[in-house]
């Protein structure tokens, strides 16, 4: 089967914020800025990858949730269990040292882990958990 990734979904809570952090932070283009009923969806993605995109959409447009349930997951949001993303990169200090710079909420600094990668991870405005994994 010849299957690829074409999108991955991530909730964002703050259109302006993500685009800021996703575009001029992390250096991905815009893809698509679609706004609807005045919710906004972004769609962007690494240059050097056109085929693969993140779509950060309005968790609120969530079809048939009750508002109990739009509060939880807007909580699970705010504090990174709700989505998460692992990105990689061949030069894993100095992304994280920009990312640090941009003032970036960091969970973890660069680190050896046991399982045998290195990696160092934060949150992106909205509070999704971005892990950055060293690739050789």
């Amino acid at each position: 089967m010849d299957i690829k990734i074409a999108y991955a979904f991530l909730p964002q809570t703050d259109p302006d914020a993500t685009l800021a952090f996703y575009r001029d932070v992390l250096g991905w283009e815009v893809r698509n800025d679609v706004g609807y009923k005045g919710l906004r969806w972004l769609t962007m993605g690494p240059p050097d990858q056109p085929e693969t995109a993140v779509v950060l959409y309005p968790p609120s447009a969530e079809p048939g949730i009750t508002e109990d349930e739009r509060k939880t997951i807007l909580e699970l949001i705010a504090k990174g269990n709700y989505g998460a993303l692992t990105l990689a990169t061949s030069d894993l200090d100095g992304v994280f040292d920009k990312l640090q710079a941009s003032g970036a909420d960091v969970v973890q600094e660069p680190t050896d882990q046991p399982y045998g990668v290195r990696d160092c991870a934060f949150r992106d405005p909205s509070g999704n958990l971005l892990r950055i994994n060293a690739q050789s």
